[in-house]
């Protein structure tokens, strides 16, 4: 765990990963004063064109792992599956979040458990790890649910939807292990993003409405809606629990189903999120701005909701092409292109915030 103490102004962050979330984290960083140097193994980093220095070598190489340890004054992650054999391989006191957030998020059965302890309430779940398994989830829990594999999905990846008991008979056992998760009555789904600091104080954002297509997140809106409104109360109280248990410092997201029978858990990101990126143009302070400032020691910025409608819109696949086409049609909209060479089916190219009338 990263001592309580400040890292100034010209030190230099470490990110691990290489996307678009490290991408906008270094621009924050740089507005706060701070160098930026990234780690991922090759591919389209576009977080590298905003960096100072980028290290594309590989999650097991100790050598350049450690020569980019030792350029760092802190180090945090921009995804929560970096190998936890890399992390290792950081010196424990430049880490911010504490890995222990990465060990519990990185495994869907160990995440739903640990929240779970503290009081959180997931939908229906079992361990599955043969077809016998799933045969006995599916009985015991009900159908439709969800066979996911407990580690290394995301954006609907590594998931099978089970629409009838009868249809679970087609769907085989994917070889490693799995939860199978019933399905959610829900009224609405949301986030709760919070940033901790090193002192422990902790902010939370107003949460928005998420629309979810294939899995991936499609538009976030604020006002979010009577549903959401109504069970962010009690969600909160959970976020925080879990950031205290984990002595988490950064930007930290749990979402939420909000169903008739109150907030149902779904997942955990220690990260900062999708459904946040609203937060640069539509909040005090953004996400990414909080998160720099958390690890780095300083005071956090206030969270306050900007305006009074807020919509962020992802631009996926091939809808990137015409991505520059929002700017004429509505002058008062805010582009964020990730730079990312080739737009294909399912990948997050960029998005597009919208703002309403500013709050008095």
């Amino acid at each position: 765990m990263i001592k309580p103490s400040m890292i100034t102004p010209g030190s230099t962050i470490g990110i691990l990963g290489g996307g678009q979330l490290g991408r906008m984290m270094a621009v924050a960083a740089a507005q706060l004063g701070y160098h930026v140097i990234g780690y991922s193994p090759p591919g389209d980093n576009v977080a590298a064109e905003v960096c100072h220095d980028f290290f594309e070598k590989g999650w097991g190489d100790k050598a350049a792992l450690a020569a980019f340890a030792s350029k760092c004054d802190v180090v945090t992650w921009e995804f929560e599956n970096v190998p936890l054999s890399a992390v290792a391989m950081i010196p424990d006191n430049l880490l911010a979040p504490h890995p222990r957030a990465l060990e519990t998020a990185q495994d869907r059965l160990k995440e739903k458990r640990f929240v779970e302890g503290l009081g959180g309430k997931p939908a229906p779940y079992m361990a599955v790890d043969s077809d016998q398994d799933l045969a006995r989830a599916v009985e015991r829990i009900g159908a439709p649910g969800i066979l996911k594999t407990a580690r290394d999905g995301y954006d609907g990846k590594g998931q099978w939807r089970i629409g009838s008991v009868r249809e679970a008979d087609s769907v085989r056992f994917p070889g490693r292990p799995c939860v199978y998760e019933g399905m959610v009555d829900f009224l609405a789904e949301f986030s709760v993003i919070l940033a901790r600091g090193q002192d422990g104080e902790v902010r939370f954002w107003d949460s928005t409405a998420n629309v979810h297509s294939g899995g991936m997140l499609e538009v976030s809106t604020l006002p979010a809606g009577d549903a959401v409104e109504a069970q962010v109360a009690e969600a909160r109280p959970i976020a925080r629990q879990t950031a205290e248990a984990l002595n988490y410092v950064g930007v930290l997201t749990l979402e939420f189903f909000a169903t008739s029978a109150g907030p149902v858990f779904n997942e955990m990101a220690p990260r900062v999120h999708n459904s946040g990126h609203w937060t640069i143009e539509g909040a005090a302070t953004s996400q990414f701005e909080n998160h720099i400032r958390a690890i780095c020691g300083l005071p956090l910025g206030s969270t306050a909701t900007r305006f009074e409608t807020i919509e962020m819109r992802n631009i996926v696949g091939s809808d990137a092409l015409t991505a520059h086409e929002v700017l004429a049609e509505d002058t008062e909209a805010h582009l964020h292109l990730y730079g990312k060479a080739e737009a294909r089916e399912g990948r997050k190219m960029g998005h597009v915030t919208r703002v309403g009338r500013a709050r008095a």
